[in-house]
């Protein structure tokens, strides 16, 4: 019979893989074609690279937040959305996509250690913040930007799944 942190654990380590009542941001960006990363579709305040940047930049904020004692909160909005809609490379595309992937594994990987603490208060968080609050946080997050980043498909003409 499993305990009710196994199955927690389980069900955040779901939660970040983002297959469960939406589509997950690696099948979002699957094939998107470089040219249009940097388009914004009429109505619509941000680009593809507006969008992975921002939630490439917030998971590093929140890694960085629940993993450093030293932590200092970039400025905001500045800190967390790139000016420039369109990529400074195909490079720098690719490697924001990576980077939101090795993310959502850092959290995966905290969330099924038995050794992180899920509940305590992080020592450093200023408004009582826990491991559980933050992991939740990076899953929340990156499902809203995910959901926005389909929209901007669509909108572009360029998403194929239903």
């Amino acid at each position: 019979m499993a305990t009710e942190d196994t199955v927690l654990r389980k069900e955040l380590v779901n939660l970040l893989q983002g297959k469960q009542a939406h589509v997950d941001i690696q099948s979002a960006l699957e094939g998107f074609p470089f040219a249009l990363t940097g388009e914004r579709p009429h109505g619509l305040p941000y680009s593809a690279w507006q969008l992975v940047e921002h939630m490439r930049l917030a998971l590093d904020d929140l890694i960085e937040f629940v993993g450093n004692s030293e932590y200092q909160a970039p400025s905001w909005p500045e800190d967390y959305w790139p000016k420039d809609p369109q990529p400074p490379s195909k490079d720098a595309w690719e490697r924001s996509v990576a980077a939101i992937a090795q993310g959502l594994k850092a959290f995966i990987d905290l969330a099924k250690d038995r050794q992180s603490n899920l509940y305590d208060t992080i020592p450093w968080a200023d408004d009582g913040q826990t491991l559980l609050r933050e992991i939740f946080l990076a899953a929340d997050h990156t499902s809203y930007h995910t959901g926005e980043l389909i929209v901007l498909r669509r909108l572009l003409g360029i998403w194929t799944n239903s």
